[in-house]
């Protein structure tokens, strides 16, 4: 369900130079450099965030300014909170459904929802790319990709971090070179902050021999 304070969309520009893509817009890193990236390509950019309950208001604020200042066209919030438990967090809770009986398939379940989500947006506004900042690791790539393939057949889907095999680094140097500065301290971790629990990436948890410290964390345990 598209939020209602989203307004409808402008007809594209005649100066668009090859087209309207949706991003899927998290407000993270890749997300932050697929925005300025395509806009600097030429496309007409309209950013837009799949709220399936891990984004706080204030959260959300700051993503809508994020993009604009990354050069979207536009910014959406997508609230999909509600469709995503009645149709499958509820399931999984009733049914204790842990991976490897200990993990909670917290992240995976929601991408599916986020892209649905993303797909209706892209098909209503007429748009001609979809793109997600999935890296080639992991099954988010395949849940993005294939949710598209089936809900927007014919429309472009753009993996800028994946195709060009970005580092973090060489990310973050582009949005500082094109004028976006941001707290990239906790930038060498990707976080997925969901409602029924948070994942992290990267950094030392890339190599088996050492352990998370304890900054890693978005939340810590007090007295």
């Amino acid at each position: 369900m598209i939020d209602k304070n989203i307004a409808q969309p402008t007809p594209p520009s005649g100066g668009d130079k090859r087209g309207r893509v949706v991003v899927a817009f998290s407000g993270g890193l890749d997300t932050s450099y697929t925005v300025m990236k395509l806009k600097n390509d030429g496309y007409d950019v309209y950013a837009a965030c799949a709220n399936t309950g891990g984004f706080s208001e204030e959260q959300l604020k700051k993503n809508e300014e994020n993009a604009y200042k990354l050069g979207a066209t536009k910014y959406v919030t997508l609230d999909v909170t509600h469709e995503y438990y009645e149709k499958s967090l509820k399931y999984m809770i009733f049914g204790n459904v842990m991976r490897n009986n200990c993990y909670p398939i917290s992240v995976s379940s929601e991408r599916i929802f986020q892209a649905i989500a993303i797909a209706r947006y892209a098909n209503e506004i007429g748009a001609d790319a979809i793109a997600h900042g999935s890296t080639g690791a992991g099954n988010d790539q395949i849940r993005f990709d294939m949710t598209f393939l089936v809900m927007a057949p014919g429309v472009e889907i753009i993996t800028l971090t994946r195709d060009h095999a970005l580092s973090r680094k060489e990310e973050v140097d582009y949005l500082n070179e094109n004028g976006f500065f941001a707290d990239f301290t906790k930038l060498k971790y990707s976080y997925n902050v969901g409602i029924w629990g948070t994942s992290i990436c990267g950094g030392e948890i890339l190599d088996p021999t050492q352990g998370l410290p304890e900054e890693a964390y978005l939340k810590h345990v007090t007295k």
